[in-house]
C-alpha cells in the first residue's frame, strides 16, 4: 500500500516569481481602473463647491443657475441630494420661496441637514406663517443643529405675525444669552414693545441694556428711541432722532430707513404738520419708484395728504401718468382715494376701473382691487365687483389678503343671490386656518339656508356645534333658519320661528322673530291682520332691535293701509316718519314708492312728482329709477300747466335715454303732451319712432291708436286725413292678439271716420260689428266701447228714421247688463212712445 504525504506539494522558485509577478500586475490595474473614479469624485464636490460659492458671496442668483446645470449632469443619489438641498436655500436667498418649496419638499431632500429650516424660511417668505412655525419649532428644539439660533429667531417672528406676541417677546428673551443674537432680539423685543404692548417704560429699559457695535443696529436704536418718543406723545423730541438716519442713511439698512420715513410721518401727524412730512416721503418715492416697500409709503402718505386742510393731488397725478412701475399704478390707486375725500365718487371710479385695465403684476395692488369692489357692491354692480376680485386674486397676494378676497367674494355672490357659490367659497375660507374660520362657517351655514339646502346647512350646523359654538352663535343660526324659511315662502318657517322664540325668550334678538312673525301674519292668504298688529305689540315690548323696529314700522306702513278703514293721511304720516329715520335703510324706496302712489291716488300730483324725483335720483343706478322718473312724469302732466308739461317731457326724455323698460311706453307720452301743447307733427314723429322700434306689442298699439286720433283731428284742413286714420285703426282692429278694448275702440274711431267720410252704412257696418261681438257668449265683456258703438248705430238709424232697428239696438244695450242699461233703456222706452213701436 502506497503513504501519502501530509504536506502539500511545494512549487518551485520559478512557479513563485510568476505569482509575485501576476499580483504586481492586478494591483496596477486596480489603480489605473481606480484613479478615473476618484477623480470624477473628486470633481462633482469641486462642481458643487463652485456651484454654492456664488451663495456664500451673497449673488444667490448665480449659485441657482449653476446649481441648475450641475443637476442636469449625471449624480449619484447622494450628490442629487446635496445639490437640491443647496439649490432649495439659494433659491429662498435668490427671493424664489415657491420654487424653493418645490424643490424642499420633495422626499429625497427632506431629510438633507438645513432641509427644513429651509423650508420654513420659505414658508415665512410667503407669509405662511402656520405652516413655517412647526418646522421652526422642531430645528430649535434640535441642540446641535446650526441653525438654531436662526430658527428661534424664526419662530418668534412666526408667533408674532399670527398674534401671538407674548410667546413672540418669550421666544426672543430665550435669544438674549446668544451672544450673536443678543442684540437683534432686543431690538425686535423693543419693537414688540411699542407696537402690541404699547409700554415705552418697559421698551426703554431694554433699549438701555443693549450695546449694538454695528451701525446698522446703532441706527436702529436711535429709531426706536424716536419711536418712543412718539408713543409718549413728545413729537418735538421724536423728530431730531429720525432726521440724522435721512439725512445720512449709510449704515443703515433698508428696512430702517423705511421704517424711519413712516415714524417721521407719523410724527409730524401727531404735531400738526402733515404738510412738512409728506416733503421726505414725496422725495423718497422721487428718487426711488421700484422700491419694494412703496405700498407701506403709498399709505402713510395717503394718510399725510388727508390730514392736509388742502387735499394734494399733485404728485399723484404726475406719477399716475409716468411709466416706471409700480410707483404709477400706486399712484393711480391713491389718486382714486383722493378723488373720494372730495366727494368725486364717479371720478375716483373711473380712476380704479383705469388702474383695473392696465396694472402690472404687482400683489400689493389686490387691496387696490378689494376697496374697488366694494364701491362696486355699494352701486349694486354684484358681477363687475366679482370680475374685480377675481383680477384681484390672479395677482396672487399675501395670504391674509387672498382670504379678504374671498370673504368679499363670497359675500357678493350671497348679494346676487347665488347661495350655493357663496357657501362654497365660505366654506374653503372655514376649512382654512383663518382666523375667520367660525365665521366663515356661520356664513355659510346662513348661505345654505337661503339655498334651501338642508343637508349641507345641517352639516354646518354639526360642524360648528364640534368647534363647540356658543349659545349665542347656536340662537342667531335658529333665527336666520326661521327668517330664511319666511323669506322663501317655507311653510315651515312660522314652526321654526315660534320655536325660536320658545327656545331662546331671552334672546336680545327675540323682537325680530316677533316682527317676521307679523309678516307671515300679514301675507297670509287671507292676510290675518290683528295677529299681525300683535305680534309688532310683542317685539316693541322685547327691547328691540334697529333691525326689529325698522321692519316693525316698515310693517305698520302696509298694516295702516289694509285696515278697513284705511286713512291715506295716516299712511302718508307713517311712511314720512320711516323716510326720517331710517335716511339709510334698504326699505326706503319701497317706502317712498308707497308715498308717491298715496300722493298720487289722493291726487296731490305735486307732492307724488316729488317723491317719484327723489326716488329716481336716490336710486339711479337701480331699475327702480326708470319707473320712478316715469311716474313722476306723469304726475307732472296731470298739473297741465305749461311749465308742468315742459318738466314731464324732460322726464319722459330721462327715461327714454335709459333705454329699458320704460323707453317706449314714455315716447308715447310724450307724444300726448305734444298734442296737448298743439304740435301734432312732432307728436306724429314720435308715435313713428315706436312703431318702427322694438316696442312690444302693448305700445305699438297705444302708438298706432294715437296716430289715428292726430289724423282724426287733423282731417278737419284736409278730409284724407279721415281715410288715413280709418285705415290705421282697421289696422290695429284686425290685431288678433289684442283685447277687446283695443279692438272696439280701433272699430269705433273707425266708424268715427267713415261717418266724416259720408258713408253712413258702412260706419253703422261698423258700429254693429261691435255690438254683435260683445253680444257673443264665452267671452270677457267690454262695455265703455260697446256702449258708445250701440249708442252711435242707433243715432244712424234714427237719423235715418229707421226706428224699429234703432229700438232693436237700444234693447240690445238694456239687456247687456251694463253701466249704461238704464240709459239704454230709457231711450228705447221714449222711442217707442213717440214712434208708437208698440201697437207691433
Amino acid at each position: 500500500m502506497k503513504r501519502t504525504s501530509n504536506l502539500e506539494p511545494r512549487t518551485s522558485n520559478t512557479e513563485q516569481g510568476a505569482n509575485r509577478l501576476l499580483l504586481v500586475l492586478l494591483l496596477v490595474l486596480l489603480l489605473v481602473i481606480g484613479s478615473p473614479w476618484r477623480e470624477a469624485k473628486a470633481d462633482v464636490a469641486a462642481q458643487l463647491a463652485n456651484a454654492t460659492q456664488p451663495l456664500a458671496d451673497g449673488v444667490p442668483q448665480v449659485a441657482v443657475v449653476r446649481l441648475r446645470q450641475l443637476l442636469a449632469a449625471s449624480l449619484t443619489a447622494d450628490e442629487r441630494r446635496a445639490a437640491k438641498a443647496k439649490l432649495g436655500e439659494a433659491l429662498v436667498a435668490a427671493n424664489q420661496p415657491e420654487e424653493a418649496l418645490k424643490i424642499l419638499s420633495e422626499p429625497s431632500v427632506a431629510g438633507s441637514p438645513g432641509a427644513d429650516f429651509f423650508r420654513a424660511q420659505a414658508l415665512a417668505a410667503l407669509s405662511l406663517w402656520s405652516e413655517a412655525l412647526p418646522l421652526y419649532e422642531a430645528v430649535a428644539r434640535d441642540n446641535a443643529s446650526p441653525f438654531r439660533a436662526e430658527a428661534l429667531y424664526g419662530q418668534a417672528e412666526s408667533l408674532r405675525a399670527l398674534s401671538r406676541f407674548d410667546e413672540a417677546l418669550q421666544v426672543l428673551a430665550s435669544l438674549t444669552k446668544n451672544r450673536r443674537w443678543k442684540v437683534r432680539a432686543g431690538l425686535r423685543s423693543v419693537e414688540l414693545l411699542i407696537d402690541v404692548r404699547q409700554d415705552p417704560e418697559a421698551a426703554t429699559r431694554i433699549l438701555n441694556s443693549l450695546n449694538p457695535t454695528s451701525e446698522s443696529e446703532k441706527m436702529e436704536r436711535r429709531l426706536l428711541r424716536g419711536r418712543i418718543q412718539v408713543q409718549l406723545n413728545r413729537p418735538e423730541r421724536a423728530l431730531p432722532l429720525f432726521s440724522p438716519i435721512l439725512k445720512d442713511p449709510a449704515g443703515a439698512s433698508h428696512s430702517v430707513l423705511i421704517a424711519a420715513l413712516l415714524a417721521l410721518a407719523d410724527a409730524h401727524l401727531q404735531s400738526g404738520t402733515p404738510g412738512t412730512g409728506d416733503n421726505f416721503l414725496e422725495e423718497f418715492i422721487e428718487r426711488q419708484p421700484q422700491d419694494p416697500d412703496l405700498p407701506l409709503l403709498f399709505a402713510k402718505l395717503d394718510e399725510l395728504y388727508a390730514a392736509e386742510r388742502k387735499q394734494s393731488r399733485h404728485e399723484l397725478g404726475r406719477w399716475s401718468k409716468d411709466a416706471a412701475q409700480p410707483r404709477a399704478s400706486l399712484s393711480r390707486w391713491y389718486l382714486a382715494r383722493a378723488e373720494l375725500r372730495l366727494g368725486r365718487r364717479d371720478v375716483a371710479l373711473q380712476t380704479f376701473e383705469q388702474l383695473r385695465v392696465d396694472h402690472p403684476a404687482f400683489p400689493a395692488l389686490a387691496e387696490a382691487f378689494v376697496e374697488y369692489a366694494r364701491l362696486q357692491l355699494e352701486d349694486e354692480m354684484v358681477d363687475q365687483a366679482i370680475a374685480t376680485l377675481e383680477d384681484a386674486r390672479k395677482m396672487r397676494p399675501a395670504p391674509a389678503m387672498l382670504e379678504e378676497v374671498s370673504l368679499l367674494e363670497a359675500r357678493s355672490q350671497f348679494q346676487a343671490q347665488r347661495f350655493e357659490v357663496a357657501a362654497q367659497i365660505y366654506r374653503q375660507v372655514a376649512q382654512s386656518s383663518s382666523r375667520y374660520g367660525d365665521d366663515a362657517l356661520f356664513n355659510a351655514s346662513l348661505a345654505w339656508l337661503q339655498a334651501g339646502d338642508g343637508r349641507e346647512f345641517s352639516e354646518a350646523d354639526q360642524e360648528l356645534a364640534r368647534r363647540g359654538a356658543n349659545e349665542q352663535t347656536r340662537a342667531d343660526l335658529r333665527l336666520e333658519q326661521g327668517l330664511a324659511e319666511a323669506m322663501r315662502g317655507d311653510a315651515k318657517a312660522t314652526e321654526s320661528l315660534q320655536n325660536f322664540v320658545r327656545e331662546f325668550p331671552k334672546d336680545p334678538r327675540i323682537s325680530e322673530a316677533w316682527v317676521a312673525l307679523a309678516e307671515l301674519a300679514f301675507h297670509a292668504a287671507p292676510p290675518r291682520l290683528e295677529e299681525a298688529r300683535q305680534n309688532l305689540t310683542r317685539a316693541a315690548q322685547s327691547q328691540p332691535t334697529m333691525a326689529a323696529k325698522e321692519r316693525a314700522e316698515y310693517l305698520s306702513i302696509w298694516l295702516e293701509e289694509a285696515a278697513p278703514q284705511a286713512e291715506d293721511a295716516r299712511v302718508l304720516d307713517l311712511a314720512r316718519s320711516f323716510i326720517q329715520k331710517y335716511p339709510e335703510s334698504a326699505l326706503l324706496p319701497d317706502v317712498r314708492l308707497k308715498l308717491a302712489e298715496t300722493a298720487y291716488r289722493r291726487q296731490d300730483f305735486a307732492s307724488a312728482q316729488t317723491q317719484f324725483e327723489i326716488l329716481a335720483q336716490g336710486n339711479a343706478k337701480s331699475p327702480i329709477a326708470e319707473k320712478a322718473e316715469f311716474f313722476a312724469a306723469q304726475s307732472a302732466m296731470q298739473t297741465m300747466g305749461p311749465a308742468s308739461l315742459d318738466r314731464a317731457l324732460v322726464l319722459f326724455d330721462n327715461v327714454v335715454k335709459k333705454n329699458g323698460e320704460w323707453k317706449w311706453a314714455a315716447r308715447n307720452e310724450q307724444a300726448i303732451i305734444e298734442r296737448r301743447l298743439g304740435k301734432p307733427e312732432d307728436a306724429l314723429t314720435l308715435y313713428d319712432e315706436v312703431l318702427k322700434g322694438d316696442a312690444r306689442a302693448a305700445e305699438k298699439r297705444e302708438a298706432l291708436c294715437g296716430k289715428g286720433d292726430i289724423l282724426y283731428e287733423l282731417g278737419v284742413k284736409d278730409p284724407a286725413n279721415y281715410q288715413r286714420a280709418s285705415e290705421l285703426y282697421t289696422q290695429l282692429a284686425a290685431d288678433s292678439d289684442s283685447s277687446a278694448h283695443w279692438r272696439n275702440q280701433a272699430l269705433f274711431k273707425k266708424g268715427m271716420c267713415l261717418e266724416k267720410l259720408n258713408v253712413p252704412a258702412e260706419a253703422l257696418d261698423t258700429f254693429y260689428t261691435i255690438i254683435e261681438g260683445e253680444s257673443s257668449a264665452g267671452r270677457p265683456r267690454e262695455f265703455f266701447w260697446f256702449y258708445k258703438a250701440g249708442f252711435n248705430a242707433a243715432r244712424l238709424l234714427e237719423e235715418q228714421s229707421n226706428w224699429k232697428p234703432a229700438a232693436a239696438i237700444y234693447e240690445k244695450l238694456a239687456f247687456a247688463g251694463g253701466a249704461r242699461s238704464e240709459e239704454a233703456k230709457s231711450r228705447l222706452n221714449r222711442l217707442r212712445l213717440e214712434r208708437f213701436l208698440w201697437e207691433e
